[in-house]
């Protein structure tokens, strides 16, 4: 005899994702950029107008090339991303993610926001989660090691020119340097003997990290990519700072700006601000003014070069970056 119809299991009807909360969060991480930009150009509002304001007397001719030279370091950022993943990533969609991850580097400090533009990008693209953070990992490690060989070659290059006297460190600092490089693998290797659940996926991690290099290694192209265009971010950032100095009259020839900001970056550039603003900019006007320059024309040529590089684009990159969330490219 069969059971009455009302005893029988019923099926629990299946979750059904609501399209409105769908719509909802995409709607809200498309404008939550603009949003944290608005923000902060309240709280920055001052550096920006006083920037805008020395501009307007510069020399628009060599503000032009300032503009180019800024324009071409989100080439050589594309360039260098491409050379860090062994497919092939269509060109357009690349560049305009590096435009967009430029907008979101100021906003969060470490290079968090453009390492997270670009991660959603490459997943976009059906890159897996451990290689698209092994091709960060690369990208993270390229950058200060080529820009250390350009410092080499400057100083090599430019023995003569540039004064370095007054930027050498005293022998305690260059030993508390040495020190903070050497702890930094021991007490990693002290993390991972005591913390046991962490060996396994930082293994992994390392594993695939290793192997992606190996393969870009064996791709000259690649290698090209990634070495030429990390080694050119920072003779193109130093182009710019170049450009808005001259502009303003800077007594400092392009080698002497260019192995400042070198110096600069080198020195401070670990602090982790949003986009190297504060800690660097201040490095970067005691270098100047070390190789000669005033003090008020170093700190306008810098404040001229944020202004440049962040508030110009900062608008349409956020816009773009937005527009590539809405598009599901990220």
């Amino acid at each position: 005899m069969s059971p009455p119809l009302d005893a029988l299991p019923r099926a629990l009807p299946a979750p059904v994702r609501s399209p409105s909360a769908a719509r909802l969060t995409r709607l809200v991480l498309t404008l939550l950029p603009l949003v944290l930009i608005g923000a902060w150009a309240v709280v920055d509002w001052r550096s920006a107008l006083d920037g805008t304001a020395r501009l307007a007397a510069a020399d628009p001719w060599w503000l032009l090339a300032g503009i180019f030279f800024t324009c071409m370091g989100w080439v050589a950022a594309a360039c260098t991303r491409q050379g860090a993943i062994p497919e092939r990533l269509p060109p357009g969609p690349l560049l305009a993610s590096q435009f967009a991850a430029g907008a979101a580097n100021h906003v969060l400090p470490a290079s968090i926001g453009a390492h997270a533009v670009t991660l959603r990008f490459l997943q976009g693209r059906g890159v897996s989660l451990a290689r698209a953070t092994a091709s960060l990992a690369l990208y993270s490690l390229v950058k200060p090691v080529a820009k250390t060989a350009v410092l080499i070659v400057f100083v090599l290059a430019f023995p003569d020119v540039l004064r370095l006297g007054e930027l050498v460190p005293d022998d305690r600092t260059l030993l508390l340097a040495a020190a903070g490089v050497a702890l930094g693998p021991v007490a990693a290797a002290l993390i991972l003997a005591v913390v046991r659940p962490l060996r396994r996926p930082v293994l992994g991690f390392v594993r695939t990290a290793l192997t992606e290099a190996r393969i870009l290694h064996t791709m000259p192209s690649r290698v090209l990519a990634l070495w030429g265009g990390a080694a050119a971010t920072p003779l193109l950032q130093g182009s710019v700072i170049a450009s808005v100095g001259f502009s303003l009259g800077l007594p400092l020839s392009w080698p002497q700006v260019v192995l400042a900001l070198l110096l600069a970056s080198t020195a401070v550039g670990a602090v982790p601000a949003p986009g190297g603003i504060g800690p660097v900019d201040a490095a970067l006007v005691f270098t100047m003014v070390a190789f000669g320059a005033p003090i008020g024309l170093a700190t306008a040529t810098v404040v001229g070069y944020r202004v440049l590089t962040v508030w110009v684009p900062l608008l349409p990159g956020t816009l773009v970056l937005s527009a590539l969330v809405h598009r599901k490219v990220l």
